[in-house]
């Protein structure tokens, strides 16, 4: 798996790119992390690669020139562009699983008002948001992304079997997790995890998975894969509200 990330700030990204899962993974050669910097494809003398927006108003936005050219100067045969925009996709969990099987990712990192909407479609890119909101750029959502999608990589993760219990990997967020001592200022491990009962403990972590997402999630319940009796739970919650 490779990423291309274009940024003009790529000193953003020497930190993140060195520990953790990720540092190891690419010290291992399991992934690859291209950093560049976009102005190296800016005109002289000032390597500029923003400009006033056509129709007047605030800020300024990226010209189509240099990003395009160094999108094709970094882009290999099958390689998918991604456009970090507020205004864009949603990232989710399936959109990382679904780019975790790609050969190459490009990730365009946005800056200013934006990016000339003419990059999109020239390159036949696509705009992903992390999330509502704003940032000053699009390199955090691009390490994000990076990070999100190479945890499903094989051979990233230490124990893979622990992606499968994760929040979003079936539609659910995760259960609550506990850890020793068994009992902390006064708050007690739930009985079932100490009963050692795994049947027991499997359809507790199912129950406050279901219950969590209701409570914090409702809106993920609808396409979520829930049996007759947990939807009868969901409707007793209701009801109880």
């Amino acid at each position: 798996m490779k990423f291309d990330v274009l940024s003009i700030f790529p000193e953003a990204f020497s930190s993140p790119l060195k520990i953790s899962l990720l540092g190891k993974a690419i010290e291992a050669g399991i992934l690859q992390v291209g950093v560049h910097d976009l102005r190296d494809w800016a005109p002289e003398p000032h390597r500029k690669v923003d400009d006033a927006p056509f129709g007047g108003g605030a800020g300024m936005v990226m010209a189509p020139g240099p990003v395009v050219e160094a999108v094709e100067a970094v882009r290999e045969p099958g390689g998918r562009v991604l456009l970090m925009a507020a205004s864009g996709r949603p990232f989710t969990q399936a959109l990382a699983a679904e780019l975790a099987t790609e050969p190459q990712v490009v990730l365009v990192c946005g800056r200013y008002e934006g990016m000339d909407d003419r990059i999109r479609h020239v390159l036949g890119a696509e705009e992903v948001s992390i999330g509502e909101y704003v940032l000053a750029g699009g390199e955090m959502p691009a390490l994000v992304v990076i990070e999100a999608v190479s945890r499903l990589i094989p051979g990233v993760m230490g124990n893979a079997e622990s992606l499968g219990e994760e929040s979003f990997a079936e539609g659910l967020l995760e259960y609550p997790q506990y850890t020793r001592p068994a009992e902390f200022r006064g708050l007690k491990v739930p009985d079932v995890l100490v009963s050692g009962h795994h049947a027991n403990v499997i359809a507790w972590r199912r129950q406050q998975a279901v219950r969590r997402t209701y409570e914090r999630r409702p809106d993920l319940l609808a396409a979520a894969p829930l049996n007759d009796a947990e939807r009868d739970a969901v409707g007793d919650w209701t009801v109880d509200q």
